[in-house]
């Protein structure tokens, strides 16, 4: 098997990962904030401490204000339905995931003003300008598109809601775990993120972050382990979002997964994700017949390339590739229509690689070779 589907979710995980699952599911009973006895102070000392890894990868001054989800859908719908209401106005780009253009299509039938600012060419900051009216509360959009890989600037369009006082809240999917976040300089008010994606973790745990001083209303309540008197939410953060039992072990994961990226040093990562981007791409582009969809500007771009070859379906080329050379790709829309609409490939969808950190140079070569192959076939 040659895996080149990252951006779904990364693999494999480092062996620290799976060690930690374990070891909380065999050794580590208890439940946070559910009693004072060792197991219990335990479990709550292991989501502290990986709320502090998170706030210092993300530069956020106050680790509280991190609340786990059980992964960045959940969290962008708490974000959203959390924050706007009827009347409101809300500017996103039309590359949107599904995870934010549904919850923003729900909204739009209650009653919420709904702007999308082209973004498939690049982002136009004077446009966003533009888009701005007197009831916008909220300009929400991904930091990386999952279709072509381009970086959105979030650090410029961050300074231009600060400037008319409107909330930025960031999707990271794509992009935590490969490219600097920083909350303070990026104006950066909600991010919400997953841990099994750049960060190298499980599946089944992500998170939602809220600048001090922003509440939400929350869209799920229950036992907290806090005032368990009173039948209201706790107005207070983490507890406000975090409902019910927490994903113990998946969380115990991330924290591992946050370490191993601490000691490998997240240049060191960057460098190898982008060695690799960079030889796919020179690879790929040199191909008759396959074009390759965003800037290709390594700098400017997550490990992420989408192709097509003529008007065949994404989906026989990702079959060619999985019967010639176990290639493990994504094919299709991706979860994103929006995006594949802004970019023109709705009707075929699009093929897409995503090496990672662990991928060989020598599988970067036979996927080059193969797609090679495939584009002799359906020309």
């Amino acid at each position: 098997m040659i895996y080149m589907d990252n951006a779904a979710t990364t693999y494999p995980k480092p062996k620290a990962v799976a060690d930690a699952i374990y070891h909380q599911i065999l050794y580590m009973p208890g439940n946070a904030g559910r009693g004072t006895h060792p197991a219990a102070l335990s479990a709550g000392n292991l989501l502290q401490e990986t709320r502090e890894a998170l706030a210092k990868l993300f530069n956020i001054s106050q680790s509280e204000r991190i609340a786990f989800t059980m992964n960045i859908t959940q969290a962008l719908n708490v974000a959203l339905l959390g924050y706007l209401k009827p009347g409101d106005h809300v500017i996103s780009t039309d590359m949107e995931h599904n995870a934010l253009a549904r919850p923003l299509e729900l909204l739009r039938k209650t009653g919420v003003q709904w702007s999308r600012i082209s973004a498939g060419h690049g982002f136009d900051l004077d446009q966003l300008r533009r888009t701005i009216r007197p009831n916008t509360r909220m300009v929400c959009m991904l930091h990386a598109s999952n279709v072509t890989g381009d970086i959105f600037p979030i650090t410029e369009i961050g300074a231009i809601c600060q400037e008319y006082d409107v909330r930025f809240l960031v999707d990271t999917a794509q992009s935590a775990g490969f490219v600097d976040i920083d909350v303070q300089r990026d104006h950066i008010d909600l991010l919400a993120f997953t841990g099994h994606k750049g960060l190298l973790g499980p599946q089944g745990v992500g998170g939602l972050y809220l600048r001090p001083g922003l509440i939400l209303q929350p869209v799920i309540t229950g036992g907290t382990g806090s005032f368990s008197e009173s039948l209201e939410q706790p107005w207070f953060m983490p507890d406000l979002l975090e409902s019910g039992t927490m994903n113990l072990p998946g969380i115990a994961g991330l924290k591992a997964a946050l370490e191993f990226l601490r000691q490998t040093g997240k240049e060191n990562l960057l460098q190898q994700e982008r060695k690799h981007f960079q030889q796919l791409w020179e690879g790929l582009k040199e191909i008759p017949g396959v074009v390759l969809y965003g800037s290709g500007n390594v700098e400017q771009m997550t490990p992420v390339i989408s192709f097509t070859i003529g008007q065949t379906n994404s989906l026989e080329i990702a079959d060619y590739l999985e019967e010639k050379s176990h290639i493990f790709c994504r094919a299709g829309l991706h979860c994103a229509g929006l995006a594949h609409t802004a970019i023109g490939t709705f009707q075929t969808g699009t093929c897409r690689l995503s090496p990672g950190y662990f991928t060989r140079s020598e599988e970067i070569e036979r996927v080059i070779q193969t797609v090679e192959q495939a584009a002799q076939k359906f020309k």
